[in-house]
């Protein structure tokens, strides 16, 4: 009488396909942890890059409009605040 056991025996097809799903999820995350590495590599150098070359390219007139905009954009954010403060208290 054979002997009993607590584990069923797993199947050779099962143990390959599980073999193999675990080897391409680590070779996709390496892959994604690669690529973010390198987008991020890219994106700082560009941003160390663009922002002298787009001051460079830009005419006073462009240059005065866009600090212009930014300016209104933060007193704008500040008159908000102050209006919802005034009306909470």
């Amino acid at each position: 009488m054979p002997k009993r056991t607590s584990k069923e025996k797993s199947d050779p097809v099962q143990n390959a396909f599980r073999v193999v799903q675990e080897s391409i999820e680590m070779h996709e995350e390496i892959h994604l942890t690669l690529v973010s590495q390198i987008m991020r590599e890219m994106g700082s150098k560009g941003g160390k890059i663009g922002g002298k070359r787009r001051l460079t390219t830009m005419t006073p007139e462009r240059r005065k409009e866009v600090a212009q905009l930014a300016a209104n954009k933060r007193w704008a954010n500040a008159r908000a605040k102050t209006k919802t403060a005034k009306k909470s208290a």
